[in-house]
């Protein structure tokens, strides 16, 4: 939110590389060439009829008025030209007017584009780059840095160019009239410009400070009603409010402060241009007598001194708008010149069949999707020195389940995240059906694989909608086929609207399980040879697991799957079970036999029976 005089609550954020942002953001707006130009031109055509407005009145008194009185000998001279005077300001309202429209058509088409682009960088960027970079901060991206980009240059940006030409066309003009007179003018633009300096300086710190405190602020307002729960249980609203009452007056302080000094830069220029105005009357009255100056070019001067203060005011207050925005362009461009994922897979997958797939070599040789995946040898950090995996080799062949059980932490889910090269792997080798998971394009890869992850994620749109997300071709049928599979149907159909019932706000209109379920029916309409169900029913009751194993059974039948389970009762029919700790294979079998060998798995498994 923008504070007094237009001033970011950021206060004065300053770009690293102020050219080179520059000239990258006004890429954006030189697209469209044609819109530019005619922004610019009708921005000349604005400023120069206000000021060849105000110089049109010279003639005009001088013309018609006399130091003896006036003279009204040529009454229709003096109606043409108060005519010509109201057509030149008509015309610069309409050079105004155009050049606004056209402004805001240009900025927010460029601002546009700028969002796009964003957009489609963060689809490139590797699942490291988010692991590294608050969600929130990457919002940030979209609203506030984009918001300042677009408000400067729609307002600021345009602002600033009109008083750069205003500031330049009245000093010439302010020389052209009357040079001496212009040397009591400047005396006091020092001065302003000197005290502005000053201010700028206090009020920067203050916008600094304040910002500071306002998101200690925020965040103890955030901790404390996301914790409310914990807040009343242990019974310490009264230091709640407490804390709260520190920050928020150390909040007014500062902002106090802040508004101050921000709120006194437009009654200091407007009084120092009135003492200028009263020096220059002075002076010019003085000449007039002496030296025969004009009385009409004194009453232009007069009238060109008491704007002259204003475009060094709109610069300092839209300068900090500038800055916050260049800032912010900085902070947008720095995540779409981050480094995308890096494919270099040559392996494409391609159908041959109604319901058969094949990988296509770069050759033209095709090989038969069947679902074999090996590990040979993998060893991965996500921080280099630290190790996450450790030589794991394991093999599925087609149709086998394999589960992965073990501590938190011992890397269960980072084996699934490298079969679908969220990450890549430092040493060893994952075949998928013989070839080299690297040599095979990611879209195609990722598009071979069906996945329900323990954190499930809706997005708004019917449940039929959230359905299809696993196959956006499949039809209404086999969506619903998908749900009876999964065994949501049923509460689905007991939803007020079924299939078509509105999702928002991440499925905040269902329970957990019913979420989960939804993920299982959106990896089975998928329909893909290989699949991974990370705590697949974490958030399904014990009551509801039972009724929805026949239909996992089916979903994962003719396919080979890969689980990570808490719950080890959902892992027992399975071909082989790994038991991984610190990132190492401690043992691996089917049920049975690890029961009967009576190791780590013998104790987890005992130990979930003693819980229960």
């Amino acid at each position: 939110m923008p504070g007094p005089n237009r001033a970011p609550r950021g206060g004065y954020q300053k770009p690293k590389n102020i050219g080179r942002t520059i000239l990258r953001l006004l890429g954006y707006l030189t697209r469209s060439p044609f819109v530019l130009l005619l922004v610019v031109g009708c921005l000349v055509a604005s400023v120069g009829t206000n000021l060849g407005g105000s110089y049109m009145l010279r003639g005009i008194i001088n013309d018609f008025l006399d130091v003896n009185g006036p003279r009204f000998g040529d009454l229709g001279g003096l109606g043409l030209g108060i005519l010509r005077l109201v057509c030149v300001y008509l015309a610069g309202a309409l050079a105004s007017y155009v050049q606004s429209a056209a402004m805001v058509r240009l900025a927010q088409k460029g601002t546009n584009r700028l969002r796009r682009e964003l957009f489609d960088a963060l689809q490139d960027l590797p699942l490291s780059y988010f692991d590294q970079h608050p969600h929130g901060e990457l919002m940030s991206r979209f609203t506030n840095d984009a918001d300042n980009v677009q408000m400067a240059l729609e307002q600021s940006l345009v602002s600033m160019l009109s008083s750069a030409f205003m500031f330049v066309g009245l000093v010439v003009l302010m020389l052209a009239i009357n040079w001496r007179l212009f040397l009591v003018t400047l005396l006091v633009l020092v001065l302003t410009m000197l005290i502005f300096k000053a201010i700028s300086k206090r009020s920067r710190s203050y916008y600094i400070q304040q910002q500071n405190v306002l998101g200690a602020l925020n965040g103890n307002i955030q901790e404390t009603i996301e914790g409310l729960r914990v807040v009343k249980a242990f019974t310490h609203e009264a230091a709640a409010i407490d804390d709260f009452k520190v920050l928020n007056e150390q909040y007014r302080q500062a902002a106090r402060k802040a508004g101050f000094f921000a709120g006194i830069i437009g009654p200091v220029n407007h009084n120092l241009m009135n003492v200028s105005y009263a020096l220059t009357a002075c002076v010019g009255g003085i000449l007039s007598v002496l030296q025969g100056f004009d009385l009409g070019g004194l009453v232009v001067y007069l009238n060109y001194s008491k704007q002259v203060g204003q475009p060094i005011n709109q610069v300092s207050q839209q300068m900090t708008a500038i800055l916050s925005a260049l800032a912010g362009a900085e902070r947008i461009f720095a995540v779409m010149d981050a480094r995308p994922e890096v494919d270099e897979g040559k392996v494409r997958l391609t159908r041959v069949g109604e319901r058969a797939w094949a990988w296509q070599t770069p050759e033209g040789e095709l090989v038969p999707l069947k679902g074999d995946v090996r590990f040979e040898d993998v060893s991965f950090s996500y921080v280099p020195g630290k190790p996450i995996l450790k030589h794991i080799s394991l093999y599925a062949t087609p149709g086998q389940k394999i589960a992965f059980v073990g501590s938190t932490g011992a890397g269960k889910t980072t084996i699934t995240n490298l079969i679908n090269r969220f990450y890549e792997i430092e040493s060893g080798r994952i075949t998928y059906d013989g070839i080299d998971v690297r040599d095979i394009a990611k879209d195609d890869l990722r598009a071979s694989l069906g996945m329900v992850l323990q954190d499930t994620h809706l997005f708004t749109g019917t449940v039929m909608d959230n359905i299809r997300y696993g196959r956006l071709d499949a039809t209404d049928q086999e969506c619903i086929q998908a749900a009876k599979t999964a065994n949501a149907h049923s509460f689905i159909r007991r939803l007020p609207q079924g299939y078509q019932t509105m999702v928002t706000g991440d499925g905040a209109n269902l329970s957990q399980g019913q979420r989960q379920l939804l993920a299982i029916a959106r990896a089975a309409v998928a329909d893909p040879p290989v699949m991974i169900l990370d705590e697949a029913t974490s958030s399904i009751d014990t009551r509801t697991e039972k009724h929805i194993e026949a239909g996992m059974d089916a979903l994962m039948e003719n396919r080979t799957v890969f689980v990570i389970a808490h719950r080890l009762s959902t892992v027992r029919n399975s071909n082989c079970i790994v038991v991984l700790e610190h990132g190492q294979i401690e043992e691996k079998g089917d049920h049975d036999a690890l029961l009967a060998n009576k190791g780590r798995y013998y104790q987890l498994y005992t130990g979930q029976f003693q819980l229960d």
